[in-house]
């Protein structure tokens, strides 16, 4: 790891991390009853991902708000439903107030009443829709000013965990290639954290389910994530103890 630059960058992931999408499976529940409606969400879940993971396989690129519709519509058919084009269009509307987790307003409260951190919203959503969640959400809205900027994949035209992504994350909040290992992406989902150590960077992987860490694809510490916390209300204080033992071991100062 390099000298310490000016501060810490603690990158968020929205979906799966900040943002529940227990509030969309309601909805669902409306139309199809709530078992159904879970096997819905989380398979629309499923193909949200899948679909990014191919895209980037073919060097392609789609707005993930279209991704997130054509998803949706594969879940469905799975399941042998179907919903009429303004159902689908009310679906979509209501990612734009996704509830947040338990652990997220006390993490960000937190987090704001920390100097030295700079936190940023890292997410494969177009900027609108990340915008939107952050801006409007009842649950998020309040905690908007923490965050620095919003950083999203559209300028690329890709998405995570390809390297493009975290290298422009990188540039938007200012580090050069050899200061990522002073900063931080936090994240629920596993092929997130392996991304952005593959880079370099540290991560917080986001263990919500108590589960414990079984992502093998990299392998050894490289692929591990470098702290695994329960909730975001346990961020703050994880890279704390990280930066506190790096100066213990190489005498640079925080």
């Amino acid at each position: 790891m390099s000298a310490k630059p000016e501060n810490i960058v603690v990158a968020f992931d929205a979906y799966g991390t900040l943002l529940s999408t227990e509030s969309v499976a309601k909805k669902l529940a409306e139309h199809f009853g709530q078992e159904k409606a879970q096997t819905i969400a989380a398979t629309w879940r499923k193909y949200q991902l899948e679909y990014t993971w191919r895209l980037n396989s073919m060097n392609q690129y789609e707005d993930f708000s279209v991704l997130t519709q054509r998803s949706l519509k594969h879940a469905l058919a799975e399941s042998s439903v179907s919903l009429e084009e303004k159902e689908i269009d009310a679906l979509m509307e209501a990612y734009d107030s996704l509830s947040i987790f338990p652990d997220v307003a006390k993490g960000l409260s937190k987090l704001a009443e920390t100097p030295g951190i700079t936190a940023v919203v890292f997410s494969n959503g177009t900027h609108s829709m990340v915008s939107n969640s952050v801006n409007k959400s009842p649950d998020l809205s309040p905690h908007a000013k923490v965050f620095d900027q919003i950083v999203v994949v559209e300028e690329v035209k890709k998405f995570k965990p390809a390297p493009e992504v975290y290298e422009h994350l990188a540039r938007k909040v200012g580090k050069e290639k050899s200061e990522m290992g002073w900063m931080w992406l936090v994240s629920g989902n596993p092929f997130d954290v392996v991304g952005a150590r593959a880079m370099g960077m540290q991560a917080a992987w986001v263990d919500r389910s108590g589960n414990g860490w079984q992502d093998e694809l990299a392998g050894g510490e490289r692929g591990r994530p470098t702290v695994i916390v329960k909730g975001l209300d346990e961020v703050v204080d994880a890279v704390q103890k990280h930066a506190e033992k790096y100066q213990g071991s190489s005498g640079q100062k925080w």
